[in-house]
């Protein structure tokens, strides 16, 4: 049976000042700290490995992305459903976001 990951990366503050990443942030506070959130059938360590190697990789996880932040995703996984892994993926995303973390999740 097909398991389905949401997985959060953390990224380097310095992506806050690239303009496009703030236009979806708007109540971003400095310090908070700034996230990737995605969603993959993949287990979230490989799918790091893969933003790293450019393999289906979001720019900001491949250019910024520091390292995997379980704390955030584990107790969501595994995900039964491709579906429910999109909509976890999109709550956490807002959910992080509405903390006043910087966050891109697609």
């Amino acid at each position: 049976m097909k398991r389905y990951y949401v997985y959060v990366i953390e990224l380097d503050p310095v992506v806050a000042d690239l303009r496009k990443f703030r236009v979806k942030n708007p109540k971003y506070i400095k310090g908070n700290g700034c996230v990737y959130v995605g969603q993959s059938s993949r287990k979230p360590e490989i799918r790091f490995e893969q933003h790293k190697e450019e393999y289906k990789s979001n720019k900001y996880a491949k250019q910024f992305g520091i390292k995997l932040r379980p704390d955030l995703y584990e107790k969501y996984n595994p995900i039964p459903t491709r579906k429910d892994a999109e909509d976890i993926e999109e709550m956490l995303g807002k959910t992080l976001r509405n903390r006043g973390i910087g966050v891109w999740f697609n």
